[in-house]
């Protein structure tokens, strides 16, 4: 049977009011898109507040970096650090200095603070440092090997045996046979590196990251024995933390892709 015509065009009608309130449906159910349109998550993935990080001195630079990095992933967190050698920073926060992180240039000083039930958890090592000597530019005194700081001739700076660098130093003299006069002992390996860059010592041992991040100020003289005494690095959150979920975020991001990629390029080892 044929339709009138103006039945037919009643049908076409109804047939597309039809269409377009299915095509209507289906979107706002969501199953059709556009991806310009589709819901971004969100960049903060640790909660908001304020944590303190006790860092070795050697981790300045790095640590300060990473910590702006980590606020701007995580709106709504702020870092604050405190840099020091990691026996004085040990000394503080059994003390009670108030901290929410702490990261060490060696394993001793951790453990001083496992063994006293300070830390939560098992510390995660996240990097290695070794020493190289530093002289100031030009290398006046004419240092060559790690033997020649034996020499009296020579103004040397190193750590105290109590810090890192200095245990790492106290290590090497006993591998090699070689004692170093030292003209001072200092309390972190950012005062050391001062007084070689002053001009104030002919030669002073730091970490191999510390020379790389003076730039132009120092000159370093790598040496073999250096090998002998491997620095590791471990970083923990401490029990007495008001902040534990952001603690935590904070030592995966040390320890993760971006953290380790920043470690790496101011010249620390893997751990």
């Amino acid at each position: 049977m044929t339709l009138p015509v103006r039945s037919f065009a009643a049908l076409l009608m109804a047939a597309a009011v039809i269409m377009g309130a299915a095509a209507c449906s289906s979107s706002s159910n969501g199953s059709s898109a556009s991806v310009g349109n589709a819901p971004s998550s969100s960049a903060t993935t640790a909660p908001g507040g304020t944590i303190t990080v006790f860092a070795a001195a050697s981790l300045k630079a790095t640590f300060t970096k990473l910590g702006t990095e980590f606020q701007a992933e995580n709106p709504g967190t702020t870092v604050t650090f405190s840099f020091a050698g990691s026996s004085d920073l040990v000394t503080q926060i059994t003390g009670g200095a108030p901290a929410d992180v702490f990261a060490s240039a060696d394993t001793k000083n951790m453990t001083k603070l496992t063994d006293a039930k300070l830390i939560s958890g098992t510390p995660v090592n996240f990097a290695t440092n070794v020493l190289e000597i530093a002289v100031p530019p030009g290398n006046p005194a004419g240092v060559k090997t790690f033997a020649d700081l034996g020499k009296s001739s020579i103004k040397t700076v190193i750590c105290a045996v109590a810090v890192p660098c200095g245990a790492a130093t106290a290590t090497i003299e006993t591998a090699t046979g070689v004692t170093i006069p030292a003209v001072s002992q200092e309390s972190s390996v950012t005062d050391v590196l001062g007084k070689v860059s002053s001009g104030e010592a002919d030669a002073g041992l730091v970490y191999v990251t510390d020379v790389k991040g003076a730039g132009t100020s120092v000159t370093g003289v790598p040496f073999a024995e250096s090998s002998t005494a491997v620095n590791t690095y471990p970083i923990g959150a401490l029990a007495s933390t008001k902040s534990s979920a952001l603690s935590q975020a904070f030592i995966a991001f040390v320890t993760g892709s971006t953290g380790q990629g920043v470690l790496s390029d101011a010249g620390f080892g893997k751990p």
